[in-house]
């Protein structure tokens, strides 16, 4: 009998201690999501390579759901409705309504708003930094995995995920507050005068 009762008290303290652990990830992570989702918006520098992506850098500029990715190969704008993708190497523009799982495996920000529901969470402190771990609860998820590394002012450093049977890794430096007008998310004609415009909608 006294081993049933101290098997249930350890049980029960190990239950208490994840949920704290889970409670202390989406503190941190509702931080985050107020640091980097601010209004006004920000800027940030990265590298990304993954299973099936190739090593790239580039910046980003985000607010809200709008982002504007550039790397050497392409330059992505996505104002919260419609993208655009321009193809440097043969001058094109591929304009499209991207879904809703689309979206989450463009924006490396995404999981501002996807660690509120349908993830289990849980955070590991090392130093100044604390990582947080995603699971989601569904199969059908377009991201089963993330692993969020968040310093001490809340700057995600790195978001690294598993999607399409790998993974990707998003180091992000140079992290900056800053206020972005709505048409930096939007394609301009003239700035690609030349460019195919693709319409795929």
């Amino acid at each position: 009998m006294k081993k049933i009762i101290l098997l249930v008290l350890f049980m029960s303290a190990a239950l208490l201690s994840f949920a704290d652990n889970a409670s202390d990830a989406r503190a941190i992570l509702d931080k985050t999501a107020s640091v980097v989702g601010r209004k006004g918006g920000a800027s940030a520098s990265f590298v990304i390579s993954g299973t099936n992506i190739p090593k790239q850098s580039g910046t980003i500029a985000i607010k809200g759901r709008k982002f504007c990715a550039s790397t050497p190969s392409v330059i992505m704008w996505y104002d919260g409705k419609t993208q655009w993708t321009y193809v440097r190497s043969n001058d094109e523009v591929n304009v499209a309504t991207p879904s809703v799982r689309k979206q989450q495996t463009m924006n490396p920000y995404t999981f501002l708003s996807l660690y509120k529901k349908g993830y289990k969470l849980s955070v590991k402190k090392s130093g100044s930094t604390n990582t947080v771990h995603m699971v989601a609860t569904s199969k059908a998820s377009a991201m089963p995995e993330v692993y969020i590394t968040i310093s001490s002012k809340y700057y995600p450093t790195r978001v690294r995920m598993r999607q399409n049977g790998g993974w990707t890794t998003i180091d992000i430096r140079n992290f900056s507050p800053k206020n972005m007008p709505d048409n930096a998310f939007v394609f301009k004609r003239k700035d690609f005068p030349t460019a195919e415009i693709v319409d795929l909608r």
